[in-house]
């Protein structure tokens, strides 16, 4: 049988994996943690995030461009920075969405047990993982179109969200006026009730929340025309993720005190559809809601699958297991990815409701590193071909953003998601030098 993914996606399909894997638990749950680290001026740490996003993603899509036959992020960045930073990428990508489906499992539970509070969430998380193990058995193309509409659904919820949540905003200035409706964003302790430093502890969950666009770049060996598709995908992608992010926390914090939207149990999103009065519409978003999270949790078992066939389909030791099944899927990849879940489902009955504040700790590290790497490796793309000076240095500005935000979250993390962070990233270091120890200890010839 061939051992070759098959390049059944199309630009939309690449458009919505994307979307897919960025707009989840970070946009649905993780925003009312992020308002309850900084207050209104989360609306400025979501801004900054994104300019960083367009940064970092602008330098992917030139770096796809160039490596058109890529199937992951080592292929985009090993020209440049080297085997073994390459090696690490890929593996932190895996890593990232191995946490990732098991926070957004976490969420979907959560919200789950808005409508049945007597269920343990490791039940729910049960039947996602069984759930997304038969989807993921089955072929690229049903995949992809079930992605497609999953990811369909979660926009509908956003957009119908930014509709209302206009409406209502503009019945307030009608009402009350410009000037009294829109300092709601400084009466409740100010723009910064937390200082700069509630920004700096916000940008934690805002890394976390976009991180996942970079999947277009693993879909690449199942897409067709990835030259041109990929750019597309990305160009589309970065706009729409910074509006469903930015517009909508700016408008919930007109709508609601700042402390509402931190201390409430239901997603922020749920707030504005009950506070429309419509019929059963809160039970609506939050049923899109949890579809939305089992959409990201798709695409993380789709991202992790396929980058642990690629790497393991290149050692001798292991390419004799990692053929594709008749769908042309990594079944066997698949598996183990998937496994995961069913570590979380332990995990959720051991930790409770404090496992997702855990993995999202864990999660913005590794979605930092990845990011760094790529704008590394752009750095060194544009050292190569001489690039213009504003190009390097924006690539320069957003390199030394990231540090910034890398020592700031350092400083406020919890020590133990810390220390297992850094195991964990220890142990892929360990293997990359295991696995390659012949030809590190073999002598140099003249």
């Amino acid at each position: 049988m061939e051992n070759k993914l098959q390049k059944k996606m199309h630009s939309r399909h690449v458009t919505m994996l994307a979307l897919g894997g960025a707009i989840g638990a970070g946009l649905f749950k993780g925003s009312g943690e992020a308002i309850n680290l900084a207050g209104p001026s989360v609306i400025l740490a979501f801004f900054l995030g994104g300019l960083l996003l367009f940064s970092i993603m602008n330098a992917v899509g030139t770096l796809a461009v160039k490596n058109s036959h890529a199937q992951s992020l080592s292929g985009v960045v090993a020209p440049y920075i080297g085997s073994f930073s390459a090696y690490f990428t890929d593996w932190l990508y895996w890593t990232m969405w191995m946490i990732n489906i098991v926070a957004e499992a976490v969420a979907a539970a959560s919200f789950m047990q808005l409508w049945f509070p007597n269920t343990p969430a490791w039940i729910f998380i049960l039947i996602i993982s069984l759930l997304t193990t038969m989807i993921n058995f089955l072929s690229v193309k049903i995949f992809a179109e079930t992605e497609f509409w999953l990811t369909m659904g979660k926009i509908s919820v956003v957009v119908l969200l930014i509709i209302f949540a206009s409406y209502l905003v503009i019945s307030r200035i009608f009402h009350d006026g410009l000037v009294p409706t829109m300092s709601a964003l400084t009466n409740h302790g100010g723009f910064f009730p937390h200082k700069v430093q509630g920004l700096l502890n916000s940008l934690l969950l805002v890394v976390y929340s976009y991180g996942g666009t970079e999947l277009v770049i693993i879909a690449m060996g199942e897409t067709e025309d990835p030259a041109k598709s990929i750019p597309k995908a990305i160009r589309s992608v970065l706009f729409r993720i910074i509006a469903f992010y930015i517009v909508p926390m700016f408008l919930l914090l007109i709508i609601y005190p700042w402390q509402t939207l931190a201390n409430s149990n239901a997603s922020p999103f749920v707030l504005v559809f009950e506070k429309m009065q419509i019929p059963f519409a809160a039970d609506l978003v939050n049923l899109v809601i949890v579809f939305a999270l089992f959409s990201s949790i798709n695409s993380g078992i789709y991202a992790s699958s396929r980058i642990l066939h690629l790497q393991l389909s290149k050692t001798k030791k292991f390419s004799k297991y990692m053929q594709l099944n008749k769908h042309g899927v990594p079944n066997r990849a698949v598996m183990f990815s998937t496994g995961m879940l069913y570590v979380g489902v332990l995990l959720s009955y051991v930790f409770g409701e404090s496992l997702f504040n855990y993995l999202v700790g864990s999660l913005s590290y590794t979605v930092l590193l990845i990011w760094l790497l790529l704008c590394l490796a752009y750095f060194c793309y544009l050292r190569k071909n001489a690039g213009s000076l504003f190009k390097r240095t924006i690539n320069l500005v957003t390199l030394l953003s990231l540090t910034a935000i890398l020592i700031a979250i350092l400083s406020t993390s919890n020590l133990i998601v810390t220390q297992v962070t850094v195991i964990m990233y220890s142990i892929i270091v360990a293997s990359y030098f295991f696995q390659n120890r012949k030809s590190i200890s073999k002598p140099a010839l003249d």
